[in-house]
């Protein structure tokens, strides 16, 4: 009876040590079950739930984690090398760009899936995020240069007025600066004793020798030369009496300034100086000597003008001569008048960083006054280049830093940039066709943080 007692335990024990080893079997060979988890998009926050919701931080979406586990298999899709967003389970083209798709091994995670070891790494080195990407894209811009400039006149319209003969201003005729004069007027009229002695010789030779044709020619010719006009010579030799005082004409129009100042005209930037050297009386005055060939007034015509355009930088390599310009004047904006740039200055001006340019153009019509500033845009340029959405680069002064897809987030890239042209900015170095950019790189930084990034 004790035997079978035994017996009977011994099957019973065995038996239920069998079910528990099944049940453990059972259990290993069952795949672990990953919950879902929620954070937010900003790497600052580094909030994390097991429910979706908002970031009690900065109020954003919590966007789902898909964790990643043991069990998870590889799987091969095939994407565009321009556009990365197209992916797809076989080979083909791209429905955008028809170029062929290539192979892209991953496994079953996501954009939004995060590792413990992702979450650890520095922030200043790499940021966990799933916000859009973008790739850098090749094409031929058509570029457009903005400048500022002002309005100056164009100095090879400028006369001056000089006295050919000494003598004493007997009466002046111009009475302020940037009196408008035009040519053939009366400017002053001047006494010398030279030219009133060239008279006398000629009016004796035709009294006395009236048939010596050579020397009365030199006579006359002499006169001329001294500054009196075949009117002036014709009455003298009708009247019989000489001219106390000559009359000096304008061969130019334009404004008139003192040839002793430049009449408070700077010529070289087209600025005008302090406004009382403007409006303040003429220095020369009536009774005054002048020395023969000295320069009375020099006259600068308003109606041939440059639009002087300052170049900055980044843009002086793409600015050639023959480029079209539309000018728009800040005083008239329904002025604005197309032209070409006629020359760029091979220097820099002093105290100035800016290269130069010079678009000559008619101003008898549109009256642009002197000085005043222009807004300019310059055409003509195409730019063959790599091209990314400025707003998906980030500077650091000299360094320019991007943000690149990487395993489980975005790690910062330095990149070498060229030209900005509107909402893009130009590609040199440190970027390939195929690396997919945070779209939005100011999503990505961190304020409180120094951005260290790997040549």
């Amino acid at each position: 009876m004790k035997r079978l007692i035994f017996l009977l335990l011994v099957v019973m024990l065995f038996g239920a040590y069998s079910c528990n080893n099944n049940k453990d079997s059972h259990s290993r060979h069952q795949p672990e079950v990953v919950k879902d988890m929620y954070t937010c998009p900003m790497p600052e926050d580094s909030v994390f739930s097991d429910k979706p919701g908002k970031c009690p931080k900065c109020g954003m979406d919590l966007v789902k984690m898909e964790m990643k586990n043991e069990h998870q298999h590889y799987k091969v899709e095939y994407t565009c090398p321009m556009h990365p967003e197209i992916i797809k389970d076989r080979p083909g083209k791209c429905p955008i760009c028809g170029m062929d798709l290539v192979k892209k091994e991953t496994d079953s995670k996501k954009v939004g899936d995060v590792e413990l070891e992702s979450l650890l790494k520095p922030t200043n080195e790499f940021v966990v995020s799933s916000v859009p990407v973008t790739t850098i894209e090749q094409r031929g811009e058509q570029i457009e240069i903005e400048a500022l400039g002002n309005i100056a006149y164009d100095t090879r319209q400028v006369g001056s007025i000089s006295a050919r003969v000494s003598g004493r201003i007997e009466k002046l005729y111009v009475r302020y600066r940037y009196q408008k004069i035009n040519k053939g007027q009366k400017i002053l009229d001047i006494y010398s004793p030279e030219l009133l002695t060239a008279q006398q010789n000629l009016l004796f030779l035709l009294k006395n020798d009236a048939t010596n044709n050579t020397f009365i020619e030199a006579a006359k010719e002499k006169l001329l030369l001294l500054g009196m006009s075949n009117e002036q010579l014709k009455q003298v030799i009708q009247s019989g009496k000489p001219s106390l005082t000559i009359a000096v004409y304008s061969n130019y129009s334009g404004h008139i300034h003192e040839a002793s100042n430049g009449g408070g005209m700077n010529t070289e930037s087209g600025k005008m100086n302090d406004i009382s050297l403007i409006t303040e009386e003429l220095s020369l005055k009536e009774g005054m000597y002048l020395q023969k060939g000295q320069s009375v007034f020099t006259v600068f015509n308003p109606d041939k003008a440059w639009a002087i355009l300052n170049i900055y930088g980044d843009n002086q390599s793409l600015i050639k001569t023959g480029n079209t310009v539309r000018v728009v004047p800040e005083t008239a904006p329904n002025k604005y008048f197309t032209a070409a740039v006629d020359f760029i200055e091979p220097f820099y001006r002093k105290e100035s960083k800016t290269l130069t340019a010079r678009v000559y153009f008619n101003n008898s019509v549109l009256k642009i006054p002197i000085g005043s500033q222009v807004k300019a845009i310059v055409f003509g340029n195409t730019k063959e280049a790599y091209w990314l959405p400025k707003e998906a680069v980030i500077s650091l002064g000299i360094d320019k830093i991007v943000f690149q897809k990487a395993d489980g987030g975005f790690k910062a890239v330095k990149i070498s940039t060229g030209i900005t042209h509107e909402k893009n900015i130009q590609v040199l170095s440190g970027l390939t066709a195929t690396d997919s950019i945070a779209a939005n790189a100011q999503y990505l930084m961190d304020s409180e943080s120094f951005i260290k990034v790997k040549n």
